[in-house]
């Protein structure tokens, strides 16, 4: 069992002030991302939107979130000594999973995998992001 990520907030609060913290490094993302397709300022001011910028700040939350995986076995006996109720996404007959739970939540979620960890990883942040941080950030 490992963990994936170095942020797992213990307070909304802290949430909060992390996604906070990461608008202006998704403001430069899309700025440097919108020169290095050619974009022209009228096209930039176009096609650039809050939404997109809302976007690319909810990708790096998520990417920087804790994730820990291991073996189905890790998991249940995790899920077993734990209060959260825990959504889990994919196929119970796999022999991996990965999972998250905040401190400050009663909720978890997890996805499992077989092969693919590192896609199971990114669609689990995804998941957390929009079923346990949405709300809250």
């Amino acid at each position: 069992m490992e963990t994936e990520g170095q942020f797992s907030p213990s307070t909304v609060e802290a949430a909060r002030e992390r996604y906070d913290a990461v608008g202006p490094t998704a403001q430069v993302v899309v700025r440097e991302v919108a020169k290095a397709m050619g974009l022209d300022p009228e096209e930039y001011d176009r096609r650039v939107t809050s939404e997109v910028v809302e976007t690319a700040r909810d990708v790096i939350f998520a990417e920087s979130l804790a994730v820990t995986v291991g073996s189905r076995t890790e998991f249940e006996e995790w899920r077993a000594g734990t209060d959260h109720e825990v959504t889990v996404v994919g196929s119970e007959h796999v022999d991996n999973v990965v999972w998250h739970a905040p401190a400050f939540a009663d909720e978890g979620v997890a996805a499992t995998f077989q092969d693919e960890r590192d896609a199971a990883v990114g669609t689990l942040r995804r998941q957390a992001f929009g079923r346990l941080y949405r709300e809250v950030v």
